[in-house]
């Protein structure tokens, strides 16, 4: 990895400290290539079901394999932040961060994040290329109203209603990524075939 020299990094006399270990060490010592998977959809897509089975998969086939969720997330390492456009946008800088460690320590992270906005979603997949590090955009892809219907945290209602403000797809924009490399239609597949169609993506691209 190469030092990471951003406008935004305020620490002085910082210097990026290189270790012996490649990056092709790790792959050989593990059988697979570490990855980050960034699940993007509205909320009641489907993006936390299908990580949860992906990862049960991975582990299955014994690859290591690690899922992290927006609103777990939230409960500590970015629980100082709310749902304004900056706090949406440093919460998911963060979690870019955190992923690119994961995926850098060979692991197969799966980020399951709403991640509204085009802009952030660019910004993180950035912080991987600038270091090497693979980023697999997964469009969850869910109309409104279906998403509304399944509504399983009752959030929607809620943001009908006028108790939550801000929220995504109601009062707040969701920005559709139309450079994935992965897009799932969950209205039409089952989660059966949303699971293997990433698993065989992994498979098909030499990850596992």
């Amino acid at each position: 990895m190469s030092k990471n020299t951003t406008a935004a990094t305020k620490s002085t006399n910082i210097q990026w400290h290189d270790g012996k270990v490649t990056a092709e060490k790790r792959i050989q010592l593990m059988g697979q290539k570490g990855a980050t998977l960034w699940f993007t959809g509205l909320s009641g897509s489907g993006k936390s079901t299908i990580a949860v089975e992906v990862e049960l998969a991975l582990l299955e086939k014994d690859k290591v394999a690690y899922r992290l969720d927006g609103d777990n997330i939230r409960h500590g390492l970015n629980r100082n932040l709310g749902f304004s456009p900056e706090d949406r946008t440093e919460n998911i800088r963060r979690i870019g961060e955190v992923t690119k460690l994961f995926a850098d320590a060979g692991v197969i992270s799966l980020c399951s994040f709403i991640s509204p906005y085009k802009a952030d979603r660019d910004e993180v997949r950035s912080i991987h290329l600038e270091h090497g590090i693979p980023f697999i955009e997964v469009y969850v892809d869910c109309p409104l109203a279906e998403a509304e219907k399944r509504d399983p945290k009752g959030f929607y209602k809620k943001a009908r209603s006028g108790e939550i403000k801000g929220f995504t797809g109601i009062d707040a924009p969701y920005e559709a990524p139309n450079d994935m490399e992965i897009h799932l239609r969950t209205d039409q597949l089952s989660l059966t075939e949303e699971c293997g169609k990433i698993i065989n993506f992994l498979s098909e691209n030499s990850y596992i």
